[in-house]
């Protein structure tokens, strides 16, 4: 019998402290804040304290899957990070995490940076990796604290998104990880973007000038510039598409779906999800509304949720969807184990 990597436990770490949309209106009484909420669908989120970093916040949910499932670290033969807001250019998060948890100095530790669609690349690495018989486990870490990138006069991103880190491990197992179709489109690059920080617009550079968009939100080059009716267009544009693709490979039909567990980006993104690509709303599978979009870390820590509410269960199917910053976006079909 071939390989086949499978998602064997997943568990996550959110912030201790919480900002409420009742917060923000105080802050920012402008904001009409019931209105954003009926858009972003969010009402709090965990934002991380200052000296509590993505990195942190990864290796307390690496212990807790550790310990929940008695998984010996020494164990872990590949650890793969996904995030955008690493604690340094270099060394890599993946290197620091593996002396935190006291990995195996001959594990394989990388990190890749992709946002929203993070968590579908990594579980196609990991697959890659394992039915290759490359390694016989990933332990694929998806994290960010986009708090860190956003300016806090920016009503469209500082009301969305939340920090958070989700930790997945990924073995060889009779069923599991299925068909994926991915996508990328580069030349939508600059509707989702920070600007500085990078080689190209080095933070030497004075980068404070600050700018606000037709929605009144505030930001500089080191802050996240999002073109919302950007973002949404592509959205509308390759996702349906996207996925009745990938059911088409794989020789599905929407009957066939048991739980639709979509990147938690927005009310708005969900509602035209549910209403475009044909599958039952109710079984989209949503809880953004106390956590925001997590970016990478929101389809994990969704799953996780999932499974504690007793939604997912052993040997549903379930169809995931991510999507965002490149742009870039996937889908896979997991069978729950």
């Amino acid at each position: 019998m071939s390989l086949r990597a499978g998602i064997a436990a997943i568990d996550y770490a959110l912030p201790a402290k919480t900002v409420s949309n009742a917060e923000l209106a105080s802050e920012y009484p402008a904001w009409e804040m019931g209105l954003v909420a009926k858009q972003t669908g969010v009402v709090s989120r965990h934002i991380a304290e200052t000296a509590e970093t993505a990195l942190d916040l990864s290796e307390v949910a690496c212990r807790k899957l550790f310990q929940r499932i008695g998984l010996d670290p020494n164990e872990v033969a590949g650890l793969v990070v996904c995030t955008q807001t690493p604690d340094y250019i270099m060394p890599p998060n993946a290197c620091l995490l593996q002396d935190r948890l006291e990995l195996s100095k001959r594990v394989a530790a990388f990190d890749f940076t992709l946002a929203c669609s993070g968590f579908i690349y990594g579980l196609f690495l990991a697959k890659g990796l394992i039915e290759s018989s490359a390694l016989k486990n990933v332990l694929l870490v998806t994290a960010d604290t986009y708090s860190r990138l956003i300016h806090p006069a920016d009503r469209t991103t500082r009301s969305l998104f939340g920090d958070g880190a989700a930790a997945t491990f990924i073995k060889a197992g009779p069923k599991g990880l299925g068909d994926f179709l991915l996508g990328t489109d580069g030349s939508w690059g600059q509707s989702f973007i920070v600007r500085a920080g990078g080689a190209r617009y080095s933070r030497t550079v004075p980068a404070t000038e600050l700018s606000v968009d037709r929605n009144g939100s505030v930001r500089s080059p080191e802050h996240i510039e999002m073109d919302g009716s950007q973002v949404l267009a592509f959205i509308k544009r390759e996702i349906p598409g996207c996925v009745r693709g990938l059911l088409e490979k794989a020789g599905k039909t929407p009957k066939d779906i048991d739980v639709i567990v979509p990147h938690q980006a927005s009310h708005v993104t969900l509602d035209f999800l549910k209403k475009s690509l044909g599958l039952p709303a109710e079984r989209f599978f949503t809880n953004m509304k106390y956590i925001g979009n997590t970016v990478s870390a929101s389809i994990p820590i969704a799953l996780r949720d999932a499974e504690l509410g007793g939604v997912l269960v052993p040997g549903q199917t379930v169809l995931l969807i991510g999507f965002g910053v490149g742009l870039s976006w996937g889908a896979c079909l997991v069978e729950w184990i």
